[in-house]
């Protein structure tokens, strides 16, 4: 891509060719094959930020979704770490936020006594989908991680993002006026 198609760092041009071979750039300007450990973490951490996108579509309470609005940047950060080899962006203050965000919305809920299955109300149902997303990206990251070092901040974050989300469908099965769906053993067992 030459200098003429950029600005900053904004490309004014989508549509370049140079991925047809297979191969796709990477912020540091080296090239690597588009099925690398690190193109699928680039790509679980992309589905995961777009599957929040949709979330937050629903209506959401306020506190929730400022959170969310949040995450989207954060993982944003998280992209551009990963797509910087050798690179540290996330930080410990990230991961912090949110621990900080799951103990709060965590706090009123009921404690579990019981499994729960995904689901009840659909920002509940998608929130979960979020969670499944995350722990997949967080899966990425560590095959990635065993043969490229990543910082620790950005493993942790995508773990505390999954725990954020599980809490996010219980809390959000409760905003739209549910409980949670507990799984019950054996249900159809005979």
């Amino acid at each position: 891509m030459q200098d003429s198609e950029r600005k900053g760092n904004r490309l004014s041009k989508i549509v370049t060719r140079t991925g047809d071979g297979g191969t796709t750039g990477l912020g540091d300007g080296s090239r690597t094959t588009k099925d690398s450990l690190r193109i699928d973490a680039i790509g679980e951490v992309d589905e995961l930020n777009s599957s929040i996108g949709l979330l937050l579509c629903e209506d959401l309470p306020a506190r929730v979704r400022a959170a969310l609005l949040d995450v989207q940047h954060d993982l944003f950060d998280l992209g551009g770490e990963l797509c910087l080899p050798g690179m540290a962006v996330m930080k410990d203050a990230q991961v912090a936020r949110l621990e900080g965000l799951a103990e709060e919305f965590n706090a009123d809920l009921p404690m579990l006594k019981e499994f729960i299955l995904p689901g009840g109300t659909r920002p509940a149902a998608i929130a979960h989908l979020c969670r499944t997303i995350a722990r997949r990206a967080e899966r990425s990251m560590v095959r990635l991680n065993n043969a490229e070092p990543l910082s620790d901040a950005a493993r942790r974050y995508v773990n505390r993002l999954s725990d954020l989300l599980f809490i996010l469908g219980r809390l959000l099965n409760r905003a739209g006026g549910r409980g949670d769906v507990l799984w019950q053993k054996g249900k159809n067992a005979g």
